[in-house]
């Protein structure tokens, strides 16, 4: 429906039809906090999208409007002189347009309308859909392509210049997923594979504890990089190769266990651990046993809540809740904590007894009322016919 109604208002705006991009928003299965430390991370792009409607233009301008919070029109000029924007879409493109214009990058005239049905905030990685469908949609009207890998890169530096210093987990997801696969990533080298989901008969739903994440957030989320950084430092001092958390083992951490911060050693031994559990997810999804991809998710989430700390009593309201439940195989928190989703693996045949019952009882125990989201898996990026 997004995508027909974005298109019809492009057709009545401009008076043609437009190329249209679909940049999906992307899930997690497994691999929290790992991405920052080198490590593994097992994300799968999903239906739920950003679509750009693109036509060129001759003006000399890049013309954008959106239906994503309310209606809003932003004019970007071509040689990167334009100021910042209110609105935080628009920061996120004149960032991008600021980094093309430093690669020389030969950008023309668009129009381009969008929208999408990516619940913000909800941990679904809207601004990785946003800023590479942007850039995807950039490349097809100025005629000069950029490959994925090029395209995750220029996504990322404009996040850091918006002040988020992400991994390329999100990006990497959002441009090469591919339906009813999980994609695995090896934040170490960046090689990455497709791991088939093997799971008839299970869906997955997301549950929006409706937590939401506050500024605190990026302070913690600091700290937790910086117990790790204090880790490697300790660990360097006998192991001159070690680069980051990638290179310590759980017996590198016993033999610093006095001289280390307990807190630190705590954090570190999860990111450790959950390496591992991306590992096994990935033999459990091609092996299409549910059994163990639901116990791997139930240890990663009670991981993040006792090990990283990043959960919340609702968080873990709702995966207690889950383990109640006959037809719920396993649930976790999804994404850098501290409010958001858990992303649960259910028997589809008892999927709307399940979905039912996690609402009535978390409100019942929180008084919160959560909302839920079908996900299904899909293609990354791509041009819609």
């Amino acid at each position: 429906m997004v995508q027909k109604e974005i298109v019809s208002y492009f057709t009545e705006q401009y008076n043609t039809q437009p190329l249209v991009i679909k940049a999906p928003g992307r899930i997690n299965l497994i691999g929290e906090h790992t991405d920052y430390n080198e490590g593994l991370v097992l994300p799968a792009s999903i239906e739920k999208a950003i679509y750009f409607a693109v036509s060129p233009n001759e003006s000399g301008e890049i013309k954008i409007e959106t239906f994503l919070t309310q209606p809003e029109k932003i004019t970007f000029q071509l040689n990167g002189k334009h100021n910042k924007y209110a609105r935080f879409w628009g920061n996120y493109f004149k960032a991008i347009i600021d980094i093309l214009v430093e690669e020389k990058y030969p950008l023309k005239g668009m129009n381009c309308v969008f929208g999408g049905d990516i619940p913000i905030g909800s941990g679904l990685s809207s601004s990785a859909a946003l800023c590479c469908g942007f850039i995807y949609a950039i490349t097809k009207i100025s005629g000069k392509a950029l490959t994925r890998e090029h395209i995750a890169l220029i996504a990322q530096k404009a996040e850091h210049k918006i002040g988020l210093n992400c991994g390329l987990m999100d990006q990497y997801a959002v441009l090469f997923g591919k339906k009813e696969n999980a994609f695995f990533l090896d934040c170490k080298d960046l090689s990455h594979s497709y791991i088939p989901i093997n799971l008839k008969g299970y869906s997955w739903v997301l549950i929006n504890s409706n937590i939401k994440h506050n500024l605190a957030v990026d302070s913690e989320y600091n700290k937790r990089r910086t117990s790790c950084e204090n880790i490697v430092e300790l660990v360097q001092q006998n192991k001159k190769n070690v680069k980051s958390l990638r290179d310590v083992g759980l017996d590198d951490l016993q033999l610093i266990s006095t001289k280390a911060d307990k807190t630190d050693i705590k954090r570190a031994r999860y990111i450790i651990e959950e390496n591992s559990r991306v590992r096994q997810m990935m033999q459990a999804l091609t092996a299409g046993n549910a059994q163990n991809v639901g116990e791997i998710l139930r240890q990663g989430h009670w991981a993040m809540s006792s090990q990283y700390e990043i959960t919340t009593p609702e968080l873990d309201t709702l995966v207690k809740i889950g383990e109640e439940l006959d037809g719920v195989m396993g649930s976790r928190m999804m994404g850098g904590g501290f409010g958001g989703c858990t992303i649960n693996l259910v028997e589809t045949s008892k999927l709307n007894t399940c979905i039912t019952s996690l609402l009535e009882k978390y409100k019942e125990r929180t008084g919160i009322d959560a909302e839920y989201y079908h996900l299904a898996i899909d293609d990354g990026v791509k041009e819609m016919n």
